[in-house]
């Protein structure tokens, strides 16, 4: 039986999208479920394989001519074993996926983390593969990076390289000793979100006032329209965000000697107009600017399609072809 389709399955903190990739490496079917890991790793699991199963089954294919399954996870894994180390927005710990769900679907599994399989995407596909030492960061609920030195994916000694949103530093982008204050915790989706929600609670004005008063998610596209409407608290708190992201990667860009920067997450992708100069002017000021003159920074075109992408490089890195 012929191997000609391949699935990606990218698997987040709030939904599992899936894709079927045709031999063209062009996507012809996707399905998008909600994520439910309260019920605990093993339920997750049989959702995720009842998703590659509805993909191939809306395809009209056969599950023997799909090569394998790429996925990737939002948390420590170990592509070479399919052990996820951890996944804390999953709840997850010590736990082999890869196994997991081959019992299920009886597809070859091969498992990345989510960044790192983004960055394989916009690597290939966006910039296809013209770009030597690259730094792929995705802004989300947590912040997330993927490394690339000399065009190869770098995964560290026990696999948790690219862990940037962990880095501790404080309000003004600066490394710092403090335990509580972590990138993430100061300048992802959800730090800036919270803290709009802590002033508007505080009494300040704000056009998403009816979000906090109805207990409704402040989502990226709620943030892009308050800033189109000039409301001063969402810019004065993206602008702080921006402040924090650009000065830390101009300090990890005068010890790395990057040539490509590539910003990515939902916030990013609907705000880049607004966060992108910002980013660009903390990055100037805080990079050596013999080593920033030669970074381009940009926000990836592909989106959510980067990591599905990257399961085509991932299955080619595996099977020798990459």
């Amino acid at each position: 039986m012929k191997k000609e389709y391949l699935i990606t399955v990218d698997l987040g903190g709030t939904k599992i999208l899936s894709a079927l990739f045709d031999k063209e490496n062009k996507i012809i079917e996707r399905v998008k479920i909600p994520t439910d890991a309260k019920k605990g790793a093993k339920h997750l699991v049989k959702d995720i394989a009842s998703s590659v199963k509805q993909l191939i089954k809306q395809a009209g294919v056969k599950s023997g001519n799909v090569i394998a399954v790429s996925m990737g996870v939002p948390g420590t894994v170990n592509p070479e074993s399919g052990m996820i180390e951890t996944a804390p927005n999953l709840d997850i710990k010590k736990f082999n996926i890869k196994q997991s769900l081959e019992d299920l679907i009886e597809i070859p599994v091969l498992i990345e983390n989510d960044v790192n399989l983004a960055g394989l995407g916009i690597k290939k596909y966006e910039y296809k593969n013209n770009v030597k030492n690259m730094l792929v960061v995705f802004v989300g609920t947590g912040i997330g990076g993927a490394l690339f030195f000399n065009g190869k994916l770098y995964r560290g000694s026990s696999f948790y390289a690219g862990e940037i949103g962990h880095i501790k530093v404080d309000k003004n982008g600066a490394f710092s000793s403090e335990p509580d204050s972590s990138f993430e915790e100061l300048a992802s989706r959800t730090a800036i979100v919270n803290s709009i929600v802590q002033h508007i609670k505080k009494g300040k004005k704000s056009v998403l006032e009816n979000f906090v008063k109805e207990d409704k998610k402040i989502k990226s596209k709620s943030i892009a329209k308050a800033i189109s409407k000039d409301d001063d608290l969402v810019k004065k708190e993206i602008s702080k965000g921006c402040k924090i992201i650009g000065t830390v990667l101009g300090s990890l860009t005068t010890l790395l000697n990057f040539d490509s920067i590539v910003l990515g997450g939902g916030l990013l992708e609907a705000n880049h107009e607004f966060m992108l100069p910002k980013i660009q002017d903390a990055f100037n000021k805080s990079v050596v600017k013999e080593i920033g003159r030669v970074v381009k920074l940009n926000v990836t075109k592909l989106g959510d399609d980067a990591p599905l992408y990257g399961g085509i490089a991932l299955s080619e890195e595996f099977s020798g072809n990459g």
